[in-house]
């Protein structure tokens, strides 16, 4: 079983920049497909990105495309969430979570371990 534990959230200003990480242990990181999602008050949590087991392929929703980008240091059992042009509507709890096999990756059940989530505001 995999613990995630996310990081580097805060508060930034519109159009700036943050990296958030989700740091594993218990398990190689290197075993699983990681994914981002976030949850505003309110809403739905909602699929930003995810990244397979070598870090060869990435699927990102279209509410994100161009602006966050995901990476993996597998020898450091840590995925990474680059977020630039951020926009008030980012303001949320970020979660990043974990699935072992291969399968549908866009929904939040399609994940087995999950973090307890990192804020990040954007202030307008």
């Amino acid at each position: 079983q995999v613990q995630l534990v996310e990081s580097g959230g805060g508060l930034v200003q519109a159009g700036g920049s943050l990296r958030l990480s989700c740091a594993a242990s218990g398990r190689p990181l290197s075993s699983y497909i990681v994914g981002w999602f976030r949850q505003a008050p309110g809403k739905e949590r909602e699929f930003l990105i995810r990244i397979s087991w070598s870090g060869i392929s990435t699927n990102y929703a279209d509410s994100v495309k161009g602006r966050f980008t995901i990476s993996r240091d597998n020898a450091k059992n840590t995925v990474y969430l680059q977020m630039n042009s951020l926009k008030a509507e980012d303001t949320a709890v970020y979660y990043c979570a974990a699935r072992r096999y291969p399968g549908p990756t866009r929904s939040r059940d399609d994940y087995d371990y999950w973090g307890q989530g990192t804020q990040v505001t954007v202030s307008s």
